[in-house]
């Protein structure tokens, strides 16, 4: 439940963000698009809304995860296909960062926000879930061979 959280935090908040103090231009990354302030709106070769879509997905199955307790082996699956989104998910938003540094005067560096941070956070406990699930796995294999 944390993961979702996380993931749709992320939408919400700055990923990225970058100010020139002498021409007082400004430029945002969020999930969905670039916010440009005094200065034309920045293309990208590819969508930025790549970003929220993969957050979106990535909290889905988190989701979708929690009510498959049944089956254990599924919530692995998930866990695993979580982990991909993540990584994706991290890897665009680190793309769209790069590509919003040569926008505005690339002498300076932007700042990345504390939601850029949020897949990585997500990514651990994605990683912690998976664990817990195998133990889970692992006991209930043990108390079966036990009452065998």
């Amino acid at each position: 439940m944390l993961l979702a959280l996380a993931m749709l935090s992320l939408l919400a908040l700055p990923l990225w963000h970058k100010v020139d103090g002498l021409t007082h231009q400004e430029l945002t990354l969020s999930a969905f698009n670039f916010s440009a302030v005094n200065m034309p709106k920045p293309t990208t070769g590819a969508p930025v809304w790549i970003i929220g879509v993969l957050a979106l997905a990535s909290a889905a199955v988190a989701v979708y995860e929690i009510f498959q307790f049944r089956n254990r082996f599924t919530q692995l699956k998930l866990g695993a296909v979580n982990i991909l989104l993540l990584v994706a998910t991290f890897g665009a938003a680190f793309y769209f960062s790069n590509q919003g540094e040569a926008f505005l005067n690339p002498k300076l560096e932007g700042q990345f926000q504390p939601a850029f941070y949020l897949p990585t956070l997500g990514l651990m406990l994605n990683l912690l879930a998976n664990r817990f699930i195998r133990r889970d796995e692992q006991l209930v294999r043990n108390s079966y061979d036990r009452l065998r």
